[in-house]
């Protein structure tokens, strides 16, 4: 009898020990890889803590979702929409935009209107709705990964593939670079009335921006509002200029709508194409929208950012649109027709020309323009030197404190534009041969930003259940494929014009071998052609995601 006491009562003190321990155990563990997440969440975790090597620091990033449950992580269900989420999540797209409205861009933007007329304002409208779609990918791959696409490709991509894709990558940021801080100081000289040559305003320029990124210390909002007034000075500049020149309704409105190309504006269509869609701002959306604290393992969370995120950057490209429209309406109501002002008009006499043909005035048109160049100027140079900070920081794995990434990075932009603008600096027909040479290094990189983007954002193992769908992946690779022949096509016409004698025409034909080589691999890496004939029955479009 005590025999049998005794054992009820060990097996009663084993219950209780077991009952104690299932108290501290989830009902429910999720497995290894949650709902889908991206393998390397868990390291994620442990680097929290090197605050060098992260994008954004938690103690910097906005805080949107604090008062909210996150105790439900498998529903891609979101809250209603709201105003005040939106104005939070507001920010990155603009700073986005502001590579549509580059110097580089704006001389595109008056070059098509002086040579073509109202007739290439159809392509700017679809051409800024291509960009918005590889932006919204860009962001994608940064909300739904938590990383950016420069740390995505070195974790992709072999050795020898990642040194390519960062030295291309650098090399089309300082190209771009080049021509915005040219831009800032071609505007300087102009508000300056020419007191300051182009090498002083490179200098200012260089100076500056690093006092802009200052503010970030402040707070990342403080540097979104700036961007946010660099973008209203220029809405208003250029809103001014379409008002005073009154171009014509009628003929804006055609050539919305109206689709047409001719032999004589086919390289200002091409130019056009080429303005928009540039390499190194798909690695820069993709950093910027983890300035807001998303957790990556809550689908609704990421849901919801990904829909603010969509409604942000098209109101940001939407507006970045109808100043690109401003810009073309108004030297094509000036100068269409004018062959001869029109073949030579750029960015350094354009202003001048205007002055021309509408005089002075309270506020002169020279002026307007010149601050409208500047604001452009100042604000890319900026997002210039954040990308070269993501670039760097992704690709190398650079473990540095901010400013001397930005110092680092900076750098390797400015020294070579001075030497630029000292080189240059003697005619506008230099200035317009270098921005040609800018033009095709950049159309050599843009390549190796799409095909990794399209590839990174298709992959289950990266973006887990936020994939994009067959449909979406196969529109994305035709916009892409169209973008590269357009490159392509630039490339082409470039050399056939510019190089001459057998030697150059044969080193041309082996970089060229080289490029397309490279071309073939990342495309044969990404597996798209067995995923554009084999798509998942289980995969999703766009925005419409459920839950496994």
């Amino acid at each position: 009898m005590s025999s049998n006491l005794k054992k009820l009562k060990d097996e009663e003190a084993e219950d209780n020990v077991l009952l104690h321990q299932s108290e501290t155990i989830p009902l429910s563990s999720p497995p290894s890889h949650g709902f889908l997440e991206p393998p390397w969440l868990s390291h994620v975790e442990e680097d929290k803590g090197e605050e060098e090597d992260v994008v954004y620091s938690d103690k910097v990033k906005v805080q949107i979702f604090v008062s909210e449950s996150s105790s439900n992580n498998s529903t891609t269900a979101v809250p209603p929409f709201s105003w005040r989420k939106l104005w939070l999540f507001t920010g990155p797209g603009l700073l986005m935009s502001v590579a549509f409205l580059d110097p580089g861009n704006l001389e595109g933007d008056l070059q098509a209107g002086a040579i073509a007329g109202y007739s290439l304002l159809w392509l700017l409208m679809w051409t800024t709705i291509m960009g918005l779609l590889i932006q919204l990918l860009s962001a994608r791959l940064g909300v739904a990964s938590g990383r950016h696409l420069a740390e995505l490709c070195r974790e992709e991509y072999t050795k020898w593939a990642r040194l390519v894709l960062y030295v291309m990558a650098e090399m089309a940021l300082i190209a771009a670079d080049i021509q915005e801080v040219i831009g800032s100081a071609i505007a300087i000289k102009i508000l300056s009335h020419g007191i300051l040559p182009i090498w002083a305003g490179v200098v200012i320029t260089a100076l500056d921006s690093f006092m802009f990124l200052f503010l970030e210390n402040y707070g990342v909002r403080k540097l979104e509002g700036v961007f946010a007034i660099f973008i209203g000075t220029m809405a208003l500049s250029f809103a001014w200029m379409f008002f005073e020149t009154k171009p014509s309704p009628k003929q804006l409105l055609i050539g919305i709508l109206v689709p047409k190309v001719s032999s004589k504006t086919l390289r200002q269509a091409v130019e056009l194409i080429g303005c928009v869609i540039t390499p190194h701002n798909v690695f820069l959306h993709s950093a910027l929208v983890q300035s807001r604290d998303i957790d990556i393992q809550n689908k609704s969370q990421v849901q919801e950012a990904l829909n603010y995120y969509t409604i942000e950057s098209t109101l940001a490209l939407t507006i970045t649109f109808f100043i690109n429209l401003s810009v073309m309406t108004v030297f094509a109501k000036v100068f269409y027709g004018n062959t001869e002002q029109a073949d030579t008009i750029g960015l350094v006499n354009a202003g001048q020309y205007l002055q021309e043909k509408y005089g002075g005035g309270f506020f002169p048109i020279l002026y307007i323009w010149g601050v409208g160049l500047l604001a452009a100027g100042q604000s890319s140079t900026i997002t210039g030197t954040y990308a070269g900070q993501f670039i760097t920081e992704g690709f190398l794995k650079l473990r540095l404190k901010k400013w001397l990434r930005a110092l680092i990075t900076r750098s390797l932009a400015i020294v070579p534009t001075m030497i630029v603008a000292v080189v240059f600096n003697t005619s506008e027909g230099s200035l317009d041969t270098l921005n040609e040479w800018l033009n095709v290094v950049q159309s050599i990189q843009i390549p190796f930003a799409l095909i990794p983007l399209l590839t990174l954002v298709s992959k289950e193992e990266v973006m887990g259940t936020f994939r994009i769908g067959p449909l979406v992946e196969k529109v994305a690779w035709t916009v892409a494929v169209v973008v590269i022949l357009v490159y392509g096509y630039m490339l082409l016409d470039f050399f056939l014009s510019e190089v001459k004698g057998l030697v150059y025409g044969f080193v041309v034909m082996i970089c060229a071998a080289a490029w397309l080589s490279f071309i073939a691999y990342l495309v044969k890496h990404s597996g798209a052609f067995s995923s554009f004939f084999h798509t998942s029955l289980h995969s999703r479009g766009f925005s419409s995601l459920s839950p496994n």
